[in-house]
């Protein structure tokens, strides 16, 4: 299932999260640093939920207070509790 999370405080305007059980399928951020939104997608696609948010839950940017792989995590934080 594809997930829709529209992420605040941060550059992304979107990220679509695509999961089948408690496995990250695909990740898709819409703005954001180019680079680095690709490379975070690329590392979670094939993780398990709970992984990636322990590694991406807390990332700071610039002091404020979250960032685009924090995002992410939230996102996937929301998506578990759904699934349950």
């Amino acid at each position: 299932m594809v997930y829709r999370y529209e992420p605040k405080g941060v550059c992304s305007m979107e990220m679509d999260i695509e999961v089948e059980g408690e496995t990250i399928k695909s990740v898709e951020i819409i703005g954001g640093c180019a680079g680095n939104t690709k490379g975070i997608s690329i590392l979670v696609a094939g993780m398990n939920i709970n992984d990636a948010i322990r590694k991406l839950k807390g990332i700071d940017c610039n002091g404020r207070g979250t960032s685009c792989p924090d995002q992410l995590a939230r996102a996937l934080e929301e998506i578990k509790e759904k699934i349950a």
